[in-house]
């Protein structure tokens, strides 16, 4: 199974063409795809749009980087939206309590608020008992610490770039590490290795579309789903193994980590 675990398919970026992107992804053989939200703005956008997409799975958050707009009742606002979807038609298309968890590599000067906003949502996660799909760039061991005060089912920590003992710590805890079009660059050395050694039961699949492009879109291109089939051909390839087996064994891994998936992919 070939699913993105991080798609922003609401982003601005794709209001010109976002029936042809989804088309197009699900023709090159992605079977689902999960949009997080980023703000409450963008939560009735994105479950009209999964509506109306039985293979889109969504989750609903506030990104670390969005503190700034949260106002004081955020996580009510939060729990009263959640609570709405569990109790109507789309409750099988939240999968996850995202994109949440904390950016202390752009937006360090806001730490006491992410972190705030991040604990308060670890605790309706475990609430409501979903997984949560967390942002976790340069802010690793922060995380981790907040997990370990707040067990959760279990989550992604996407576009994973941290050390090998960092994963094996989040592994213990029940979550997986996305992976997308960063590793795909020649130059990500320490990615690329992260890719080639984790236990492959660790990684799925992602492409944080529109952003980080894989190496053959440029800097500059505007990413999509469509392109997970090749970044899946280039993590086999780095790893020396078969792609089809690979998709096989990280779309497991998608269900195991996200278990509403699976009647999204039927």
């Amino acid at each position: 199974m070939l699913i993105d675990t991080h798609c922003h398919l609401d982003a601005e970026e794709f209001a010109p063409d976002r029936a042809a992107v989804w088309q197009a992804a699900m023709q090159a053989g992605v079977q689902a795809v999960v949009i997080p939200a980023v703000t409450q703005a963008t939560f009735a956008p994105i479950q009209a749009w999964c509506a109306q997409h039985p293979r889109a799975g969504f989750a609903l958050g506030w990104h670390p980087m969005a503190v700034a707009q949260a106002p004081e009742d955020a996580l009510t606002q939060l729990e009263q939206a959640i609570n709405a979807v569990l109790s109507g038609p789309q409750a099988q298309q939240l999968v996850a309590v995202g994109e949440i968890g904390l950016d202390f590599f752009v937006t360090r000067d806001t730490a006491a608020r992410q972190v705030a906003l991040f604990e308060g949502q670890l605790k309706l996660a475990r609430h409501f008992d979903l997984p949560v799909i967390m942002h976790v760039r340069g802010a690793v061991d922060d995380v981790l610490k907040a997990l370990r005060r707040y067990r959760v089912r279990g989550g992604i920590a996407h576009a994973y770039n941290g050390s090998q003992q960092q994963a094996g710590q989040l592994l213990a805890l029940q979550c997986k590490l996305g992976f997308g079009g960063a590793v795909t660059w020649p130059r990500a050395l320490k990615l690329r290795q992260l890719a080639a050694t984790l236990p492959l039961e660790a990684m799925v699949l992602e492409t944080d579309a529109p952003d980080i492009p894989p190496v053959w879109l440029g800097h500059r291109g505007r990413n999509s789903p469509a392109q997970l089939p090749e970044i899946a051909a280039e993590i086999a390839a780095i790893r020396g193994m078969d792609v089809a087996q690979l998709i096989e064994i990280t779309g497991q891994n998608v269900l195991q980590v996200l278990p509403k998936m699976a009647h999204l992919c039927t």
